[in-house]
């Protein structure tokens, strides 16, 4: 079930919190809020295991892994699987314990391609943030979360899913001294999309309780 689907008739006056902040599917730009994916991998110790490789150590250029959902993945796979050894796209990667493969190769990697799948958002997108790797976003109808006070622009790439084919060409063409602020703004924003067993300010947990305030503010002066 699509969340701004369901949701569109019985619940069009509240404000909606929605993983799924497509504008194609009735996610309403100042009004509804853009909630993060995320997995918890350690209840006990939820930062356990953050960050990743200084830059120097970062040797692949761009990487991605996940199952065959939608149209966008197969495409990106089509284009960019196994075609050069800087790209490095795969399908779903062999297990391993912690998943520490899939991780590796995100604390490793310059850019992280986060590709929609049924949905315009992905764990991905907080993935890429939390092993400090620059997000790029491959889904054209995404509203990114905590948009309202975040500048993702500083710290991610949107390139549009057309644009797949020329994606290597576009990360390349990203000056150094660019990468390196976006690179530095991923590490700044990280806290904004960090659990902890109990709150910590400015957390996730705050951001989304903001977002909410945020928009229930300015949507009722605007009535």
């Amino acid at each position: 079930m699509q969340a701004p689907t369901e949701t569109r008739q019985h619940m069009a006056r509240c404000l909606r919190a929605l993983c799924n902040a497509d504008v194609e599917e009735g996610f309403v730009l100042g009004k509804d809020i853009s909630l993060p994916e995320t997995y918890v991998r350690n209840a006990q110790k939820p930062t356990r295991n953050i960050g990743g490789n200084r830059v120097s150590k970062r040797k692949t250029l761009a990487f991605f892994a996940g199952g065959m959902h939608g149209y966008v993945r197969p495409i990106l796979l089509q284009h960019w699987e196994n075609k050069d050894p800087a790209m490095k796209i795969f399908g779903i990667l062999p297990k391993s314990k912690g998943n520490r493969n899939y991780i590796q190769y995100m604390k490793s990697s310059k850019y992280c391609i986060c590709a929609k799948g049924y949905e315009v958002n992905s764990p991905r997108v907080v993935e890429a943030i939390l092993y400090e790797c620059v997000p790029v976003i491959l889904s054209d109808n995404f509203v990114p979360p905590f948009f309202e006070m975040l500048n993702w622009e500083s710290f991610a790439v949107f390139v549009l899913e057309k644009d797949i084919p020329n994606l290597k060409n576009i990360l390349l063409s990203i000056p150094r001294k660019r990468y390196l602020q976006m690179q530095m703004m991923v590490r700044k924003v990280q806290q904004h999309f960090l659990w902890h067993r109990s709150p910590v300010k400015y957390d996730i947990f705050h951001m989304v309780l903001h977002s909410i305030w945020y928009n229930r503010v300015f949507t009722a002066r605007a009535r």
